[in-house]
């Protein structure tokens, strides 16, 4: 089984490795440090990174055998949300959009001309009441990964905080 323990550093150069092989994600699989997996060619893989590491699509991962693989989205149940054609202001009806699933907490992947978010009732009727078009379609997921930089965390400071309420104190500390 292929052990996949560390992404590749971010200083190297971007683009195909040569016989790299690809593992399919949805955007849920790619916020887990630790899972199982199949590669594109059907070899079993065990998925152990460090703790809050970032994972998106296009990332490269290293196996403890050296041998890298290519993170690939896979496409999932999303909408797609567009302003409609008769918007007097379409960046505007997405910007008022996206701050009310922010509101919400909802992961959202931003796009010039849209939104894109997991399948929600509730929310598609949100957002129809905003006077956008919600399409129902099967697309690689991306969501913005958070304004501290990335997943999920349970670390901790040196003052026993945790790392988000540390880096709020030093934003809001007296200049």
């Amino acid at each position: 089984m292929l052990r996949l323990v560390d992404l590749l550093e971010s200083h190297a150069p971007r683009g195909a490795v040569e016989g790299a092989r690809s593992l399919f994600l949805t955007c849920e699989q790619r916020l887990k440090t630790r899972h199982r997996a199949k590669l594109s060619d059907g070899t079993d893989a065990v998925v152990m990174l460090p703790r809050g590491s970032v994972v998106r699509p296009g990332t490269r991962l290293v196996a403890d055998s050296g041998e890298i693989v290519e993170v690939i989205a896979v496409s999932e149940p999303v909408y797609l949300v567009e302003a409609r054609a008769d918007s007097a202001d379409p960046a505007f009806d997405l910007l008022r959009a996206a701050y009310h699933l922010g509101n919400r907490h909802v992961a959202v992947e931003l796009g010039v001309s849209f939104l894109k978010l997991e399948r929600d009732p509730v929310l598609r009727d949100l957002l129809l009441r905003l006077n956008l078009n919600v399409v129902s379609t099967f697309e690689a997921f991306d969501p913005e990964p958070g304004a501290y930089g990335g997943g999920h965390r349970h670390d901790t400071d040196d003052e026993g905080g945790s790392v988000g309420e540390a880096l709020s104190r030093d934003a809001h500390a007296p200049s």
